[in-house]
């Protein structure tokens, strides 16, 4: 399903939802807005905008749930707003599948940022999407049994396959791309900031715990994804 060239606004702070998107607007974005949650379900799954910024705290439907019921239905980026310093937000707004994340009180031009990136990241996709299937062949890698599409952004691991968030899809990527090295948390780190994430060791640590559960890899002596103690993780070569 295409998406629509503008954004959506989930929040009933009124005050702050208008200056938002009048901040957004000055900066050449199209804006509507949304106050409740499961109004927010209907209108971004049927009008399919091009992101979506989902602020947690809503009547009737709390975010979390609104991105837990579209994400099924909707592919197109979701920035969380969530309460200051509140880690449980955090992880679990990355769980049901959110791209990124920011925290409350939301400074203009850092959404202004985050939103560029996530764009720039799925129009990335987007092309990739786009170009033949003779060229298809460089965006795809098998190992251990894994078989991830970058252009599809698909994975499987013998021929099961995978439900990954956006971020977690992007680590698989980057570690079987290095399959067999040790990849550094420095690294891992960087290219997710390139990419546009708030990257930081705990969200890293806590990415690489997800998705060894999602490839069925014991956390307490894992056979794929392993950690190398003092330096990164390795998606180790049988």
């Amino acid at each position: 399903m295409k998406l629509n060239d503008w954004i959506l606004i989930v929040d009933d702070d009124v005050e702050l939802t208008e200056l938002l998107a009048a901040f957004l607007e000055k900066n050449g974005f199209t804006v509507k807005s949304e106050s409740n949650g499961v109004d927010a379900v209907t209108r971004i799954i049927e009008e399919q905008p091009k992101l979506v910024v989902l602020d947690i705290m809503l009547p009737d439907l709390d975010g979390l749930s609104v991105c837990r019921e579209v994400r099924n239905h909707y592919e197109g980026p979701i920035l969380m707003l969530t309460a200051l310093e509140d880690d449980v937000d955090e992880v679990t707004g990355l769980e049901i599948g959110a791209d990124d994340y920011l925290a409350k009180p939301v400074r203009s031009r850092v959404l202004l940022a985050r939103v560029r990136a996530l764009l720039r990241r799925y129009n990335l996709l987007s092309k990739y999407q786009e170009e033949s299937e003779s060229a298809n062949n460089d965006y795809r890698l098998q190992v251990n049994g894994l078989m991830i599409d970058k252009v599809a952004r698909s994975a499987t691991i013998d021929n099961a396959p995978l439900e990954l968030t956006t971020s977690e899809f992007e680590l698989l990527w980057i570690l079987a791309e290095n399959a067999g090295d040790v990849v550094t948390r420095d690294f891992i780190s960087q290219q997710f900031k390139e990419m546009g994430y708030d990257s930081t060791t705990r969200t890293i640590d806590l990415r690489i715990s997800h998705l060894r559960r999602k490839i069925g890899d014991d956390p307490r002596v894992p056979n794929l994804i392993k950690t190398i103690r003092g330096k990164g993780y390795q998606l180790a070569l049988k």
